[in-house]
């Protein structure tokens, strides 16, 4: 919705301003204009940028209008999950969940939480740390060591559509020049024979070609470059989150502690209170 509403007024203040002085709004129609910059961009982007990228690209894009992946509420099923894995880890031995790790579709703790079952990437990140836990016999520094380079390769994987996407922004300016040079060397292979009023608009046309590219950059493909990055960043924490719960479970503290340390580190948007956790904790203990 915020997506929206800001390309919207971008719009509107440029139009707007534009008009306030006169201007004609279709005199910056002008369909070849689009068509150098953004089918040149596009072709660049294509060049450049692997296929798995663009792709993920096209589904950040999307998922940036859809909003935050992970609410407030999916924290807490979050805290909840790994919650009930720990305790039962404690009570029962290590063995206990090796059941419910290798399938989790059929774990009764796993299916009271279908959002994390649903996704694949922290539900993969979550039974694969548990199976090191479990089987791996890792002392709590060297298991939080190689989560660390996880989470690494993790973000610059995610962060990747961002990155390109924001490529492809600061290539729209450039190609606003080409269009422009296109269109002054247009006009000048007609300069000795066309009116003078012809002659202006042809060069008002290739100006709209410098005007679209930066505007088309930072009005619009930059916003959503940042945007789709702010929303990587905010995917991760989910990631963080389990595996400071985990670290902290191995290094001996009781699972509503690992649990208040995975807590802290939320953004305070989202992060749930302590009294508030608690009393969630204390319903899915039972």
């Amino acid at each position: 919705m915020y997506l929206i509403i800001g390309a919207f007024v971008v719009i509107a203040s440029v139009l707007g301003g534009f008009v306030m002085v006169g201007g004609k709004i279709l005199a910056l129609w002008h369909v070849n204009e689009i068509i150098v910059i953004c089918g040149s961009a596009m072709g660049s982007w294509v060049v450049a940028t692997p296929i798995k990228v663009i792709k993920a690209s096209f589904a950040g894009m999307k998922g940036v209008l859809k909003g935050p992946k992970y609410k407030r509420e999916d924290y807490v099923d979050l805290l909840k999950l790994i919650y009930e894995l720990l305790v039962k880890m404690r009570r029962e031995g290590m063995m206990a969940i090796e059941s419910h790790i290798e399938a989790p579709q059929e774990s009764s703790i796993f299916q009271k939480y279908p959002k994390v079952l649903a996704d694949h990437h922290i539900l993969d990140f979550i039974t694969d740390c548990l199976r090191l836990i479990v089987g791996g016999n890792m002392a709590p520094h060297e298991l939080e060591s190689l989560l660390e380079y996880e989470l690494e390769t993790h973000h610059h994987e995610t962060l990747e559509p961002a990155h390109s996407v924001q490529k492809v922004a600061d290539a729209l300016p450039g190609f606003g020049i080409v269009a422009a040079v296109l269109g002054i060397i247009n006009t000048m292979s007609i300069v000795g024979s066309a009116s003078p009023s012809e002659i202006g608009e042809k060069v008002a046309s290739a100006l709209v070609g410098t005007f679209l590219g930066i505007l088309v950059s930072y009005g619009f493909v930059g916003p959503i470059a940042s945007a789709m990055e702010n929303r990587a960043h905010e995917e991760g924490k989910a990631f963080e989150v389990v595996k400071m719960a985990l670290i902290a479970s191995l290094r001996g503290y009781a699972p509503s502690v690992a649990i208040e340390f995975a807590r802290k580190l939320l953004f305070s948007d989202v992060r749930p209170s302590f009294q508030d956790l608690e009393a969630d904790l204390k319903a899915a203990k039972g």
